[in-house]
């Protein structure tokens, strides 16, 4: 009698700890799409895929692959396999990065969350 019991409070203890640590989950500020006036767009899902166009020097580029976020550092991954790491910050609702294209050019761009 005393292991069942015993067995029982266990398993409640840890159905209550699974449920307190899965509560703590907060999601990426990233998740959305961000977009500005001049045709610049990056979408972040959250399995950690992203879909970019992106505009330098006159060039428009387009770039899917995975992202991802270790603090203020986004390291994007591309389907070609290179990979760029950059700063980020998000102010109000605006996402301020160095996007890198796949020359090695690099252009800071602002963009403003127009979708969750």
């Amino acid at each position: 009698m005393k292991n069942k019991i015993k067995t029982i409070t266990i398993a409640v203890l840890t159905f209550f700890a699974v449920g307190m640590l899965a509560s703590c989950y907060a999601p990426s500020p990233l998740y959305g799409t961000w977009a500005d006036n001049i045709g610049n767009k990056i979408t972040f899902t959250s399995d950690g895929s992203f879909n970019a166009t992106v505009t330098i020097n006159g060039t428009k580029e387009q770039s899917m692959g995975t992202y991802l976020v270790l603090k203020n550092i986004l390291t994007f991954t591309r389907e070609s396999g290179t990979t760029t790491s950059t700063e980020w910050d998000i102010r109000g609702n605006i996402l301020y990065l160095n996007w890198v294209d796949s020359s090695g050019s690099t252009k800071q761009i602002q963009l403003f969350k127009i979708s969750n």
